[in-house]
């Protein structure tokens, strides 16, 4: 009842920047996968705000799957996820020993890297379920040497579930034979952690490009990010012709507003440092997206958006550099109109607006894009 009053009192507010995920679309990428690995589990993969797309929203949608539980990396998003998400929760990263012991541990399990994290959980007995991260070759984080670590932490070991074993390609997304050295690394770790008495039911090595080229029967799991969120990560000149049988769907878009628009002459400048200056009569229209909520200062005088006036869409280009919190845009002398929707993020990968897109434009990756997008613009799902 006070939920309700709340709802009702609550002022309406309508925003002038938007997030749209196509909840359609996530199921399609998550099945699309899921039948390239037969047997094997999904963890989707949601932290850092679930690549920008909202990790409440992807919660929520993934409710609708068959996925076991969802990857995050800390416990502030652990908490979102256990109240959004119907199963388990994979905590991927490092945390303080004092967080363990405020997690829910029937609905959580845990990636530890180390003896240190291994003794903390060892307090709780087999309500601790761990997944042993393993160092296969990328020298990031994990266990190097398995047998040395079973010998010395063996009391603990025993006193925990060790429910998984997993570890991370490094140049899954290449054809290359640094692949196999690790995935040969990481099989031979899980011999030593078998032959010691320990059988975990999750056997995970695979990020997304691996979901769509690995061919492992031993591997029980993958743990897919940037495939999920409809985004190809594998180079299609390193694995020949594999790209056309992609079915891979990008589900987000980005909409901002146009608030202003002023006419300029001739030899006018635009925004800072006087990077952009007209060379005809021109409009420029501003709207309230800058760097702060995650439009790249690299994007200055570069980046290509799609403004929606009635029926017609029309290309416009950054005029300037992008500002904190503004962004100005060279309208050119049509009829644009203060209060047109502006799509900055394009779902379609062909558009000079697709995270894609703009990324080559960046000289990073889609990841960065995305990630960036900051968590306090409205996400919204489209079912």
């Amino acid at each position: 009842m006070i939920n309700f009053l709340r709802k009702l009192l609550k002022p309406k507010y309508d925003t002038l920047n938007i997030i749209k995920i196509d909840a359609k679309k996530i199921l399609a990428n998550f099945e699309y996968l899921k039948k390239r690995q037969g047997s094997a589990e999904l963890f989707p993969v949601l932290k850092s705000n679930a690549y920008g797309h909202g990790l409440k929203e992807m919660c929520l949608i993934l409710n609708q799957t068959s996925a076991p539980m969802v990857a995050v990396d800390s416990f502030p998003e652990a908490q979102i996820a256990w109240k959004n998400f119907r199963r388990k929760v994979l905590i991927l990263g490092e945390m303080p020993l004092r967080a363990y012991d405020y997690c829910h541990l029937n609905k959580t399990e845990f990636v530890i890297y180390n003896d240190r994290t291994l003794k903390h959980l060892a307090r709780y007995k087999k309500r601790a379920k761990v997944h042993l991260f393993f160092n296969s070759g990328m020298n990031r984080e994990g266990v190097k040497d398995m047998a040395s670590f079973i010998a010395n932490n063996k009391k603990y070991l025993d006193a925990v579930d060790v429910v998984g074993f997993c570890s991370h390609l490094s140049s899954a997304e290449e054809n290359s034979v640094f692949n196999q050295e690790q995935e040969n690394k990481f099989f031979q770790g899980l011999m030593i952690l078998r032959e010691a008495g320990y059988f975990p039911t999750w056997i995970h090595l695979g990020n997304s490009a691996a979901a769509l080229t690995l061919e492992n029967t031993l591997l029980t799991a993958y743990r897919p990010g940037l495939a999920l969120y409809g985004y190809d990560p594998i180079d299609d000149e390193e694995y020949g012709g594999f790209r056309p049988n992609n079915r891979l769907q990008p589900a987000l878009e980005l909409f901002s507003t146009i608030i202003f628009i002023q006419n300029l002459q001739p030899d006018e400048v635009v925004s800072y440092n006087a990077s952009f200056r007209t060379t005809k009569e021109t409009n420029v229209g501003i709207i309230p997206f800058g760097y702060f909520e995650g439009l790249d200062r690299r994007l200055s005088n570069k980046a290509e958006f799609c403004v929606i006036h009635v029926r017609d869409r029309i290309w416009v280009k950054i005029a300037g550099k992008v500002c904190m919190n503004m962004t100005c845009l060279d309208l050119g002398q049509g009829d644009i109109r203060k209060g047109d929707a502006v799509m900055i993020i394009s779902s379609q990968k062909n558009d000079p607006n697709s995270a894609q897109a703009l990324a080559k434009l960046m000289g990073t990756i889609p990841y960065e894009v995305l990630v960036k997008l900051q968590a306090n613009i409205r996400r919204e799902i489209i079912w």
